[in-house]
């Protein structure tokens, strides 16, 4: 998929303000700190798109982006920087979660992950409540360039191995760097996809 057009429709508080239904939907979230709008704005291969910030926190509402005038990426708030838990992930789920659970265009929610970690409880419990919601999710693994092939390649085995747990079958998994480009083209190759399926 090659980006023409990019477009901020409006950001909003809560489900009822976001704009009408219709058009499929890419939700991404993650930890404030995980490097969501560096991803976001590499993606769309747009600068300052996304703003980011050396403040953990940056997003506060639900942005939506028009692109290609055929579907959006919509911009959420982070769900907990390291130091707060479970507290702030509860408030990003009081804000958001209206959304994801009934948003009937949300194609799908790509749960970012920072890939120099060792599963993380905050991540766990985010991806494993949105398995429970039945919410259609991606798993995305940032700053793979921050950590070595091998250090990557054995976090992802505690990771699945650890989903696995609860998991019969693991949702999509994308490794991406900004700074070795890596990863843009499968994530819009799976959007262009799932574009494709939702339309029939």
């Amino acid at each position: 998929m090659d980006i023409q057009s990019i477009q901020f429709i409006k950001s909003s508080p809560d489900l009822a303000s976001c704009p009408p239904p219709g058009l499929p939907e890419y939700a991404f979230a993650g930890r404030s700190n995980v490097g969501k709008s560096s991803l976001l704005n590499f993606i769309l291969n747009k600068k300052n798109l996304a703003k980011t910030s050396s403040t953990p926190g940056k997003t506060k509402l639900i942005n939506h982006f028009l692109v290609n005038e055929r579907w959006y990426l919509v911009d959420l708030p982070g769900y907990g920087y390291a130091r707060t838990g479970k507290k702030n992930r509860d408030t990003f789920l009081t804000a958001i979660g209206e959304y994801l659970m009934l948003r009937e265009t949300l194609a799908c929610l790509f749960i970012l992950i920072d890939s120099r970690h060792l599963p993380l409880i905050r991540d766990l419990e985010f991806i494993n409540w949105a398995g429970e919601k039945q919410i259609p999710i991606a798993l995305v693994f940032t700053k793979t360039d921050k950590i070595s092939g091998d250090a990557f390649t054995s976090n992802l085995s505690h990771y699945k191995k650890t989903l696995f747990q609860s998991w019969e079958f693991l949702p999509p998994i994308f490794a991406t760097s900004t700074l070795n480009r890596a990863g843009d083209r499968e994530i819009l190759d799976f959007i262009e996809k799932t574009n494709a399926a939702f339309n029939k």
